[in-house]
């Protein structure tokens, strides 16, 4: 990729002025595509330049922005006049269904590759089972190639245009999207943004001496910068990883490294980053993604005195990258993984508080809502709903034309992220609320029902992370192997209560592999040597697909469960109410233990979702759905009046209340 010269006395052209230099400079890219497909081109160009050149203008103001503008345009084009047809008639059927991740029939799945099935092949082979479960969307994780050895899971990208060799090739990863989409299933992976393995070419490159790609990194010659830095960075991984950057022996520099020493940050101040990255998500793109997942976005620019997290040009990064993609392969979107307090999650999704004004940009679609998934174990542990209420009163609406991805566990650990005022506004301490999660979900308080363990603890500050899988965590997993019923019976009612919240909430609930099946931890873990130093693998077993063929036995508990979920996604995607684009309204219930929300679409309807956190029977005032304007209330899950004046709950119990008066007269999806 060329370098951009800096800018000098060349005065900044306006965005149609840029366009048609680039209309001029582009002519024999081009030249491939047919004349009405230049023209389609042409038009997602001139509407996509106006959310481009803001953030170029803002990132890289120093440089000759013009220029710059349209190198990016360059790789744009490069992405259109490869993109298979298939994916350019993809393209068009997005156009006219731009809801299309919004609706309630999206549910996710979340999978490592290796773990489900084996092999990329393999997951073609399970591709029935997604249908039977009702799924539109898979998150196949550690997909593209990593380093050999130690790889943090996988997010320590060696190549981002070559499948790991151990999973198969990148035609195979290419004839599973085209599967999958045959199917109704959109394919998601990760693209590991912030950092690259240390062993990626560019680093290779760097370190035989070239200029060019030693300035792809942050790299420093003594520790008199990196000291200066240190001081207000955090580490990510104070045990596994101490530190922010690594002494590199070849290069005789000391290496931004803030995961692992093995993962050398990327140097977003220079242009040339942003275009590389933005031509590999068009590469990833035309094998048949239709998500990027962005993983650590929220670290992806540098300012010193500060924790180098969430800074203003980490959200120009990503509203870039998005037009860029937007221009030529506008049927993928993005996903923040942005794991951040409530303040900072909505403008990952584009909103923005600017002089006390709210201001939308276009930025990535999806964003995962880490605060639900906090939350909703905060109210399991405390048999409480006022801090989750509290918390989610206070959150800003994302815009309407995104979605939030909701979830209980994923791959990684859980971060206690209870903000200070939400816990003082529940007459709780912040500091205190979080060592008790921790202890709770590690089983070592009074009464936990939880099995999961420790994950990173920092002396410091206290702060501990959990690790886990949601049926261990929920209290299935030792209740299975002691035959308690009761223990199981309360586990398996924690399960589904947890994920009927998130399909009923709108956006895309995300699956994690084996929570239909209650799977339990994978303990075996540590006789791994590259995984035994790090226990979010005890989350991460392998599919257990004889758990699976017992999926249709009422008699077990992974019929149980997997009933519970089927019933769940069936029902959620007749509620055209939950769409995505509909509000969502937290409410006080008037009883301490039970949860509330009520979406809104003004298409679709309402639904009101209540949910009794705790493990005794809940009365609430017969009247509360009546308040909330439903005039004829009955409950999806239970189909039915909802009872004579009276409104009950039972214990670890979810309602999806819709109203009557209305049911069959809004349109399904």
């Amino acid at each position: 990729m060329p370098s951009i010269p800096p800018a000098s006395h060349i005065p900044p052209l306006d965005v149609v002025s840029v366009l048609q230099r680039a209309r001029t400079a582009l002519v024999e890219e081009l030249k491939a595509l047919s004349e009405s497909d230049r023209d389609l081109f042409w038009v997602r160009a001139s509407e996509q330049a106006q959310h481009l050149y803001g953030p170029i203008r803002a990132l890289f103001g120093s440089f000759d922005v013009d220029t710059l503008m349209i190198e990016a345009l360059r790789v744009a084009a490069h992405v259109a006049v490869s993109r298979p047809a298939a994916l350019r008639a993809l393209d068009q059927q997005r156009a006219v269904t731009p809801d299309w991740f919004q609706r309630p029939n999206m549910i996710g799945y979340v999978a490592y590759c290796d773990r489900f099935a084996g092999t990329i092949a393999g997951v073609r082979d399970k591709i029935g089972y997604l249908n039977e479960l009702g799924v539109g969307y898979l998150h196949l994780m550690s997909v593209i190639r990593p380093r050999e050895g130690a790889n943090d899971g996988g997010f320590a990208v060696l190549d981002y245009c070559d499948v790991d060799p151990a999973l198969g090739s990148l035609e195979d990863l290419g004839q599973l999207a085209t599967d999958l989409r045959a199917a109704g299933i959109s394919l998601c992976i990760d693209f590991v943004m912030n950092h690259t393995a240390a062993e990626h070419d560019w680093a290779k490159r760097a370190r035989a001496g070239e200029k060019h790609y030693q300035d792809y990194y942050l790299m420093y010659p003594d520790r008199t910068i990196p000291d200066r830095w240190e001081t207000h960075l955090p580490e990510v991984f104070p045990e596994l990883a101490p530190g922010n950057f690594t002494w590199d022996v070849t290069l005789k520099q000391w290496v931004w490294t803030t995961f692992n020493e093995y993962q050398w940050d990327l140097n977003y101040a220079n242009p040339d980053v942003l275009l590389e990255m933005a031509s590999n998500m068009g590469f990833l793109a035309n094998v048949g993604i239709e998500v990027l997942r962005l993983d650590a976005v929220a670290f992806t620019w540098k300012r010193e005195g500060t924790s180098c997290q969430n800074q203003p040009e980490a959200h120009l990064i990503a509203q870039a990258l998005r037009a860029i993609i937007a221009m030529s392969a506008p049927a993928t979107i993005c996903k923040a993984e942005a794991i951040v307090g409530p303040d900072q999650l909505v403008p990952y999704l584009g909103a923005y508080q600017i002089e006390g004004r709210r201001v939308e940009r276009q930025e990535c679609d999806l964003a995962y809502h880490n605060q639900l998934m906090v939350m909703l174990w905060s109210s399991l542990a405390t048999r409480k709903a006022d801090l989750i209420t509290h918390a989610h009163l206070r959150m800003k609406a994302p815009p309407s034309t995104t979605a939030w991805c909701t979830y209980i566990r994923c791959h990684d650990d859980i971060g206690w992220a209870i903000d200070d005022n939400d816990a003082s506004a529940a007459m709780s301490n912040g500091a205190s609320h979080r060592q008790f999660l921790a202890q709770f979900y590690r089983g070592e308080f009074p009464m936990s029902f939880a099995q999961g363990v420790a994950f990173s603890t920092n002396e410091e500050t206290g702060d501990e992370r959990t690790c886990g899988s949601a049926a261990a965590l929920c209290g299935i997993d030792d209740g299975r192997s002691r035959a308690d019923e009761m223990a199981v019976d309360l586990g398996v009612r924690r399960l589904l209560l947890s994920y009927a919240v998130l399909l009923g909430f709108g956006g895309i609930p995300l699956l994690y592999m084996g929570d239909e099946l209650a799977l339990g931890n994978d303990h075996t873990y540590t006789d791994v040597p590259e995984h035994a130093d790090d226990s979010r693998w005890i989350q991460r077993p392998k599919m257990d697909w004889e758990f699976a063929e017992r999926r249709l036995d009422p008699t077990t508990v992974e019929g149980q469960v997997f009933g519970g979920f089927t019933k769940l996604i069936t029902t959620r995607k007749a509620t055209p109410a939950i769409h995505a684009a509909g509000t969502v309204e937290w409410l006080w219930t008037g009883h301490p233990s039970v949860l509330g929300f009520v979406r809104r679409h003004p298409r679709h309807g309402s639904v009101m979702v209540l949910a009794n956190v705790s493990e005794q029977a809940a009365v609430l005032d017969p009247q509360l759905p009546q308040r909330y304007g439903f005039l004829k209330p009955s409950d999806r899950l239970s189909p039915g009046p909802l009872g004579d004046g009276v409104l009950t709950m039972k214990g670890l119990s979810v309602r999806w209340i819709t109203d009557g008066l209305f049911e069959g007269t809004f349109p399904r999806n």
